[in-house]
């Protein structure tokens, strides 16, 4: 078994929720390699859509921006903004919607607008897009980060995009129709909502991680599931698929770290 790193695992891991025969709404940064490293593996069939209207995408490198002319160039077919939220995303012509997160609470709720109070923050952080619609809209959502206390809190400072609220059945009484976060996946575990309380529950450990290390880096008290796993390692071809992917994108931005 070939040595690879925790964000290598993270992706990897996060790279084989999706499916074939899926149309993701695919966020920048992790999201992106994650559903690029699915692309060019096990799922060759899978429609990426990019915010700035970019739909069946394949790029060779990752984009900087979902202004980056390489999306346009790969698509299928390009549409308007308007169009893509309205018909595609507001349709629900959507089935996955891939997401980071700067901070994230234990029911999936995300935020990306601002640390510490909106009038006098900390850090003004990207805004959240058209991250709010992508939670709302599509038929679930995945998202993916780095585990930490500074990211994983007990309370988001700002929701930018709705997850599960309070917990339970929070979605439903605001009239949200579709799934909300289902998995969310670390750089040392994999986490799922609870089935009633809508709590992320680790479910899986990755190679070499303890409990205990997760419990350490999360903000909130960590809940397992009784039946713990261990995520497979990652495999050749998944590995040196990212690897060539993440070279590639160093090479065409012309910087090492793109290679990050």
């Amino acid at each position: 078994m070939a040595d690879f790193t925790p964000d290598e695992m993270m992706t990897i891991a996060a790279s084989r929720a999706l499916k074939n025969d899926d149309v993701c709404f695919v966020g920048i940064g992790a999201p992106s390699a994650a559903c690029n490293v699915a692309r060019l593996t096990h799922a060759p069939d899978i429609t990426l859509i990019y915010e700035s209207g970019t739909i069946g995408t394949a790029p060779s490198v990752l984009p900087l921006s979902i202004g980056d002319g390489e999306l346009c160039e790969t698509a299928a077919t390009t549409v308007s903004v308007p169009e893509m939220f309205r018909y595609w995303l507001q349709g629900g012509r959507v089935t996955v919607g891939f997401l980071g997160a700067a901070q994230l609470d234990r029911f999936g709720n995300i935020n990306t607008t601002v640390i510490g109070p909106y009038d006098r923050p900390k850090v003004r952080l990207p805004g959240g897009g058209g991250a709010p619609e992508i939670a709302s809209s599509c038929g679930e959502i995945f998202i993916t980060m780095k585990q930490s206390r500074r990211g994983m809190v007990e309370k988001i400072d700002f929701f930018t995009s709705f997850g599960h609220g309070d917990g339970g059945a929070a979605r439903e009484r605001l009239g949200l129709r579709t799934k909300g976060p289902t998995l969310l996946i670390t750089d040392l575990c994999l986490w799922k909502p609870d089935p009633e309380t809508k709590e992320f529950t680790v479910t899986s450990l990755h190679p070499g991680v303890t409990a205990d290390q997760v419990r350490e880096s999360c903000g909130w008290p960590a809940r397992f599931a009784d039946r713990l796993e261990e995520t497979p390692p990652p495999t050749e071809l998944e590995l040196t698929t990212l690897r060539e992917l993440k070279a590639r994108t160093a090479a065409a931005h012309g910087r090492a770290e793109a290679a990050a």
